[in-house]
């Protein structure tokens, strides 16, 4: 096991999902239900599955494209969200 790998996995996730629409939607849930571990091992679930989605695919992507095409899609598609975010429709 990469430990250093695992360390940084878990780093990034972690303060990626701090305040994000995920978490404020189990808040929601979790205070407004007489059960709120039903709400807890739901949201892992959902967390792992979407999680293993990604490693899977990017793994299969990883197999057949070589890893800079990947690296520069990745970060062209951060920049076209970073521009859309930065001019949004005028309506």
């Amino acid at each position: 096991m990469d430990w250093q790998l695992l360390a940084l996995t878990f780093t990034t996730v972690f303060i990626a999902e701090i305040g994000d629409k995920s978490q404020l939607a189990a808040i929601a849930l979790g205070g407004s239900t007489q059960h709120p571990r039903a709400v807890f091992f739901g949201s892992v679930v959902a967390l792992l599955l979407a999680s293993s989605i990604g490693v899977i695919a990017g793994g299969e992507m990883a197999a057949f494209l070589p890893t800079k095409l990947l690296k520069g899609l990745a970060a062209l598609g951060f920049a076209l969200l970073a521009v859309r975010l930065l001019w949004p429709d005028a309506e």
